[in-house]
């Protein structure tokens, strides 16, 4: 019971009436009153200070103000991060690319099908070897071979072997630059080309007609560009400021494909790596190119 009568009393303190006035100092007349109990004073300061945290919570999250606040980072370092985020995506992006690339490139020289990852794709084609094939003469083949068997003999058009074979010696290639030459092919282990210095943004071209197979980024070379000539003649052109072909494009002898540039981790300045390969073997291309 004296709980109850204590609780009582605690509640009507809180609600008991207090007035507040201001009153004049000199004629004692009172300028303003207002009538508070313990318990309006207390909804009344909770509700201002709920209104104050709110307003400094939008203050730091929508404003400038948070990059005062001790560990977070200001607007160049977020730019920065930002930025290094994309430049990881693009990076991880590449790599992907650049590894299918070399998957495709060695299943072609292993006699695979391109883009067959797993082992249970590979299997699931159907191979056929060459001893299971047979062919049976008719007689229509016969009569045609014959045929051919004599136009051939007053064909002046018919070479020898000999002569069909490509001769890199006698096949004329466009200079892809004229510039200096500062590292000649194989002063330094590994550098299968030649490095030629030249202005920057300088016209790159295609020493031969062919079909662009690679055209990307590369982290150590930069902006890469190669292309497939025919007789399985490949050329190389690395570290450039700009490319200007893209995969599947053809090119002619002399064509604009990229930019003189200083692009990728190996390199000292602006000039152009290239590289000339033959059947699968580099070349010196030098032997075969003025660059001057």
């Amino acid at each position: 019971m004296a709980n109850v009568e204590k609780g009582n009393t605690l509640v009507q303190k809180l609600r008991y009436k207090y007035r507040l006035a201001i009153f004049n100092e000199q004629t004692y007349e009172e300028v303003f009153g207002m009538r508070l109990s313990r318990l309006n004073v207390f909804t009344l300061g909770g509700a201002l200070l709920i209104i104050l945290i709110v307003s400094v919570i939008f203050l730091i999250a929508f404003t400038d103000l948070r990059e005062y606040i001790p560990g977070y980072p200001d607007g160049q370092q977020r730019r920065l991060i930002k930025q290094n985020y994309m430049r990881v995506d693009s990076l991880i992006a590449e790599i992907d690319r650049r590894d299918h690339f070399f998957r495709d490139i060695r299943a072609v020289m292993a006699g695979d099908i391109p883009g067959e990852t797993d082992k249970e794709s590979k299997d699931s084609v159907h191979r056929i070897k060459s001893s299971d094939i047979s062919f049976e003469k008719s007689e229509e083949d016969s009569l045609f071979r014959q045929q051919v068997e004599r136009e051939e003999k007053f064909n002046l058009a018919v070479f020898d072997g000999n002569s069909r074979k490509f001769e890199l010696e006698h096949s004329f290639l466009f200079s892809p630059i004229k510039g200096i030459v500062v590292n000649k092919f194989g002063d330094s282990q590994g550098h299968y080309g030649v490095d030629v210095v030249a202005k920057p943004g300088a016209r790159v071209s295609a020493v031969l007609d062919g079909t662009v197979i690679f055209a990307g980024w590369t982290v150590e070379t930069g902006y890469v560009i190669q292309v497939q000539h025919s007789n399985n003649l490949i050329s190389l052109y690395k570290h450039n400021e700009r490319l200007l072909k893209s995969i599947g494009d053809f090119v002619q002898a002399g064509e604009a494909i990229a930019h003189v540039g200083n692009s990728g981790e190996l390199t000292t300045g602006p000039h152009l790596h290239f590289e000339l390969w033959y059947n699968g073997v580099p070349l010196n291309a030098e032997l075969y190119i003025s660059f001057e």
